[in-house]
């Protein structure tokens, strides 16, 4: 074969044409293919939604349940049903833009499901013939050979002409299937509000029906509460009457109903603010009924009847306590014995630890300067009359541990030296904690209710202007045990009372003299009345510069005028007037003993001159002689000399001439009154007994006993307890017996307040 020019062979350049031809026409075939696919895959997609609406209308019939089952009002079905439209548009899927759809019509439902089930149908088969046409022009491309390639272009331009007016139409009717169902949604939204709006007023219809009825059964409430309160008090009186006339079947259910104690941490209640408070009714409201006062108040004025005490199973005749029977409560330790096991947080200036030693008597003191006797004499500290006082009633011979048998219950409550740690602290709340804890202790448990506490008595070792704060200045001196309406309602013993209040009343302040056998005492009396004592008149205090009302600077002044006719012992910085032997010197070398008031109407240095055999001098009738009823005379002209304190501020007393004045033989008189009166005002020893001798605790208890006594037989005669006269005449009635006008009105016409004139 000849070489042809250019080295180049003319059949073999033929041959890569026609692989280059060949080679673009099936790639061209192959483009169609993918292209005919895709299109398949989606007119199948959308099928496969179609499906999937004529599932939803296959969960519909429920929904048509559920629907039915509403328009019964059965509660137990749901109200709202949930639709989701899913539309395929250009391959792309729609999303949840139309959210829950709330009907209220069956109709309208039926409606919408119907044009969803046309539209749906309508797509479907327009899918499908697509879906044929597809199929017959794939196997159109297939079989198509090379020179036939213009004829398969055009094939494929008509159908994708037919494919995008088929698309136009599909999205001409999705839009318009859109538009209806925005349409029906803001008809749905409207029709929705309009529901809510309803509902809402039913409910607000229903709430008022229910607030009237709320309202309604409420007063019904109160009103049978109150009926029954009325029913339960009739018959409660009627219980009382049947147990007076010797019942004894009521009282056999008493014993079997009286409750167990229970742990002190569940009695104790919260400490509440002053403004829960009850505050205590004014004088003028106490004519008012029951209703229009407080609980408590309405107990303690009301008319009711004392529940008799149990008979001891001792017989009447042979019991010798019969009628004296004292039951001590068994109190929370925080009210009495951890008080003096914190000795030290109870005095800034005193150490109360030495104090409280000896059964609260003090150190023992020596008897030296045979001032004092051999034994039975200690440094006994004023504000410890608390402790000496539990001490003592621990060996009192009738106590019983049966509330029901006792004629008056007992108190152990330090309150003296509880308030003591607080009195100089500005925050009324804390000196008022713990006594507003126990008078809450005390009115829950079954002993109260007995008599609503008026059977109830307690020691508090001050002066009851510590007790008495302002209710209405909680920064003012001391706490307000006295006040609270449970309190009112107990026997308050203190060392000094109030002339304008009937529950407090006055008992000997303690003195250094504590003998543990009557032969003790009766040789202190004779040693007193041997004496020779060399001054007229004496006093031992200190002065009150800044008080104008005082008279103690003018007492001081004429006692250093009369020169060796009177002593004055200075009670200043150097505690003179805190060594017992300086103070017993002083009193068992005069004669007669001036006592002014001091700080309040009374003081201690009035019985440390009655035990050594010094009359009292006094100038206001409220230091000794509205106060200690109990254990005084009440002829004080028997013991004592009375100088009108306005008599020695104008300057028309002399002391010295006055006392001059007097009898030698009233002197004497005087002089045996006070040696007798020794036994009454001393506390003894608690350790010991004595015998035939009363001290001032047997005088305080049986004191007690008659009051409790006098109270009793005023509730079981329907009177209203303490209501025969005036409070503000509590000391006109208590001292002196009767009412009406006295001398003494003037010195009682004014409160003094805590500091005293």
């Amino acid at each position: 074969m000849e070489k042809p020019m250019g080295g180049k062979f003319r059949c073999r350049t033929q041959s890569w044409y026609i692989v280059l031809v060949s080679f673009l026409l099936w790639l061209t075939l192959y483009m169609c293919y993918l292209y005919s696919s895709s299109v398949t895959f989606r007119k199948r997609g959308h099928s496969f939604v179609a499906n999937n609406h004529t599932g939803f209308l296959d969960s519909s019939q429920s929904f048509h349940v559920v629907v039915r089952d509403d328009e019964t009002q059965d509660p137990s079905h749901v109200e709202d049903i949930d639709i989701v439209d899913n539309v395929v548009d250009d391959g792309e899927t729609e999303t949840d833009e139309d959210k829950t759809t709330e009907f209220s019509d069956v109709e309208e439902v039926n409606q919408v499901i119907d044009s969803m089930l046309s539209e749906d149908q309508n797509d479907t088969d327009t899918d499908s013939a697509k879906d044929n046409e597809d199929v017959t022009s794939n196997e159109e491309v297939k079989n198509m050979d090379e020179d036939d390639k213009p004829v398969v272009q055009s094939s494929a331009q008509d159908k994708r002409k037919e494919g995008r007016s088929t698309k136009q139409r599909k999205g001409t009717t999705a839009n318009v299937s859109e538009r209806q169902r925005d349409k029906k949604s803001e008809e749905d939204q409207e029709r929705r509000k309009e529901d809510r709006v309803v509902k809402q007023k039913e409910t607000a219809n229903v709430l008022e029906r229910q607030k009237g009825e709320n309202v309604e059964d409420q007063a019904a409430k109160r009103k049978g509460a109150a009926n029954l309160l009325e029913r339960q008090r009739g018959e409660s009186v009627e219980d009382q009457t049947a147990k007076r006339q010797g019942n004894a079947d009521v009282s056999e259910r008493q014993r079997e109903d009286n409750p167990e104690d229970q742990p002190v941490e569940k009695m104790l209640p919260a400490v509440k603010s002053r403004t829960e408070r009850p505050q205590r009714p004014r004088r003028r409201e106490r004519n008012k009924t029951a209703d229009s006062l407080n609980p408590v108040m309405e107990k303690r004025i009301e008319k009711v009847v004392a529940e008799p005490r149990r008979q001891n199973p001792v017989q009447a005749g042979s019991d010798s306590c019969s009628g004296r029977y004292i039951y001590i409560h068994n109190l929370p330790r925080k009210f009495n014995q951890d008080l003096l096991e914190n000795c030290r947080s109870l005095s800034f200036w005193t150490d109360m630890c030495e104090c409280a030693s000896n059964l609260g008597l003090g150190a023992r003191l020596s008897n030296d300067e045979k001032l004092y006797s051999n034994s039975g004499w200690f440094a006994t500290n004023q504000f410890l009359l608390e402790v000496i006082f539990h001490n003592r009633m621990k060996q009192y011979k009738c106590l019983t541990k049966d509330p029901l048998v006792a004629s008056a219950i007992y108190v152990p409550y330090y309150a003296g030296l509880d308030v003591g740690r607080y009195l100089w602290d500005p925050d009324g709340f804390m000196r008022d904690y713990d006594a507003l804890n126990l008078v809450k202790w005390l009115a829950s448990r079954p002993e109260w209710k007995r008599m609503w506490g008026r059977d109830h008595f307690l020691v508090a070792g001050r002066i009851n202007w510590d007790f008495r704060r302002d209710p209405k200045n909680e920064s003012d001196w001391g706490n307000e045990l006295l006040n609270f309406d449970e309190s009112r309602n107990m026997t308050m013993l203190v060392l000094e009372s109030s002339p304008w209040n009937y529950n407090d009343f006055a008992i000997p302040y303690p003195t250094y003299f504590h003998p543990s056998r009557d032969d003790a005492v009766f040789q202190w009396q004779n040693k007193m009345r041997r004496l020779k004592r060399r001054f007229l008149f004496s006093f031992a205090g200190a002065r009150r510069p800044g008080r104008h009302e005082s008279i103690r600077n003018e007492l001081i002044e004429q006692c250093l005028a009369s020169r060796r006719r009177c002593r004055f012992l200075e009670c200043d910085k150097t505690q003179k007037c805190h060594k017992p032997a300086n103070v017993m010197r002083l009193f068992q070398n005069s004669i007669f003993c001036l006592q002014p008031p001091g700080d309040s109407y009374t003081r201690r240095s009035i019985f440390d001159s009655i035990i050594a055999g010094c009359i009292p001098v006094f100038f206001h009738p409220g230091s000794a002689y509205a106060q200690y009823i109990w254990h005084f005379p009440r002829d004080y002209t028997k013991y004592s000399v009375m100088i009108p304190e306005s008599d020695v501020k104008t300057g028309k007393a002399n002391i010295e001439r006055i006392l001059t004045r007097v009898s030698r033989d009233r002197r004497v008189a005087m002089k045996d009154e006070i040696i007798k009166m020794i036994p009454k005002v001393i506390y003894a020893d608690p350790s010991s007994r004595l015998g035939e001798i009363e001290d001032a605790f047997d005088l305080t208890v049986k004191g007690i006993l008659d009051r409790v006594e006098t109270v009793r037989n005023q509730m079981n005669e329907g009177r209203i307890v303490n209501y025969d006269f005036e409070e503000e005449e509590s000391w006109k009635y208590f001292a002196i017996g009767k009412l009406g006008p006295h001398e003494w009105d003037a010195y009682f016409s004014r409160k003094i307040g805590k500091h005293g004139p």
